[in-house]
């Protein structure tokens, strides 16, 4: 497939990648996941651009289409919460005894 590079580049809202790669997507899962699919889309991104250095961006441009469609699909399946990859999913609530922290004596 020829993809338009410019376009590309262009490119912000994670509907936009999908309808520029032609990736069929249900809007309400995009609304609460929009974040977490770039998130997910970027780091994919930055593994193919490493394991692929060779290829220029119009060479690459099939890899990073497979990649959306595995970010987004994650969140079909899964949630924020399990893939935790922002950082405000690792930190522990301050002044809160979790159940798992309880002993009895």
């Amino acid at each position: 497939m020829i993809w338009d590079e410019d376009k590309f580049k262009q490119l912000v809202d994670a509907e936009e990648y999908l309808d520029f790669f032609k990736i069929s997507y249900q809007q309400e899962i995009v609304n609460v996941n929009r974040l977490h699919i770039l998130k997910k889309f970027s780091q994919y991104l930055e593994e193919i651009d490493e394991n692929h250095s060779n290829l220029n961006l119009s060479g690459k441009l099939t890899y990073y289409r497979e990649a959306l469609g595995k970010a987004y699909q994650i969140f079909v399946e899964s949630t924020p919460q399990e893939q935790k990859l922002f950082k405000v999913f690792h930190n522990k609530p301050k002044n809160v005894v979790m159940l798992t922290e309880i002993t009895s004596d």
